[in-house]
């Protein structure tokens, strides 16, 4: 029997959120046995580029990230959000270590093809994520945070979705692990409404997913959120729950299934 590893992602909204972070970090830190975390960092990317002069352009909720933002987005994911979460990390007792996707080669990808005229610029899409050297380092007692940043193996880091960072990390540590998989955000899961908070949809499966992406209650930056959810079920991930970044503990919120 495998042993269980749960990953969490959490994401910029909630990084930027001292008392939503606060308790994602604490009740991260108190999840028994083999862990994982992977950060966003969107929002505050747009603030130290808002600093430096440099504009954010948005397509489709994709960051396009020319040679000027990739500096950005690699020292604030690399370096601040990431680092800032390791320290708190090690402050709540847990062995914490930050990782981009080029460290260790644990991540690589290629630079995402010009499509429907749109160059998104510097931005990885995965090849393969090295579960065999993650679970090395799990097995030693080290949990690593994730940053969402790749390398093509040619020198170059690319900035990388980190929801595409966590279901790909999954879905290469399933053969070694009993995987749970949670999108921690800003609400309670999937809403059918996005103007009422409570109106979680507890279970989607593919068959629901199209229709719902059909009639219109799932659009937007949450397309993409469940897609990567369906490939790590589809992959051999055990579990894939989307919830309120203050319920980590995989009890309430939005489960995605076959």
């Amino acid at each position: 029997m495998k042993e269980k590893l749960t990953i969490v992602k959490v994401g910029g909204a909630v990084v930027e959120d001292e008392a939503q972070l606060a308790q994602l970090l604490k009740d991260f830190s108190a999840i028994e046995g083999r862990k994982l975390l992977v950060h966003g960092g969107g929002r505050k990317a747009t603030k130290v580029a808002e600093a430096l002069g440099i504009e954010s352009k948005m397509v489709g909720g994709r960051r396009i990230t020319d040679a000027d933002m990739l500096n950005v987005v690699t020292m604030v994911y690399g370096g601040l959000v990431n680092k800032n979460l390791v320290a708190r990390l090690q402050a709540n007792g847990v062995n914490a270590l930050g990782l981009t996707g080029a460290d260790m080669d644990v991540i690589r990808s290629h630079k995402r093809p010009i499509k429907d005229g749109v160059d998104f610029g510097y931005v990885g899409d995965v090849d393969k994520a090295n579960g065999q050297m993650l679970s090395k380092l799990i097995e030693e007692g080290i949990i690593p945070v994730m940053a969402p940043l790749t390398h093509d193996g040619q020198g170059n880091i690319l900035n990388t979705n980190a929801d595409t960072i966590a279901s790909e990390t999954a879905k290469a540590l399933a053969p070694f692990y009993d995987v749970t998989l949670i999108f921690s955000f800003e609400k309670k899961g999937v809403l059918r409404n996005p103007d009422d908070d409570d109106s979680v949809i507890p279970i989607i499966s593919r068959a629901d997913f199209i229709k719902y992406k059909t009639d219109g209650t799932i659009s937007g930056g949450m397309l993409p959120k469940i897609e990567n959810a369906l490939g790590a079920i589809d992959s051999g991930v055990s579990r894939v729950i989307i919830t309120l970044a203050t319920a980590i503990d995989g009890q309430s919120g939005t489960i995605i299934q076959q």
